[in-house]
């Protein structure tokens, strides 16, 4: 499953959403090195049993949610900021 993954909330949040529009939850950074994932509608599912964190960096948290659900995290179009 493919994730798309948009920039929010002054850069401490991520949206997740997959190829349909659909949401799948959000990564949270509370502090360095501290990312969460929180998964949520219909990937709730998807992602049961995933590591959820801390993970060490953004990078890290997709990496998971990449081996996880065997997809890949794209970032927005044109989005940048990750």
């Amino acid at each position: 499953m493919d994730v798309i993954v948009t920039p929010a909330e002054g850069g401490t949040v991520w949206q997740l959403t997959d190829l349909l529009g659909r949401s799948m939850g959000r990564i949270t950074a509370s502090a360095p090195r501290q990312f969460m994932i929180h998964p949520e509608g219909h990937a709730s599912e998807t992602m049961a049993g995933i590591q959820q964190g801390p993970h060490a960096s953004l990078d890290a948290a997709l990496a998971e949610i990449e081996r996880h659900t065997r997809g890949v995290c794209r970032r927005n179009p044109g989005e940048d900021q990750l």
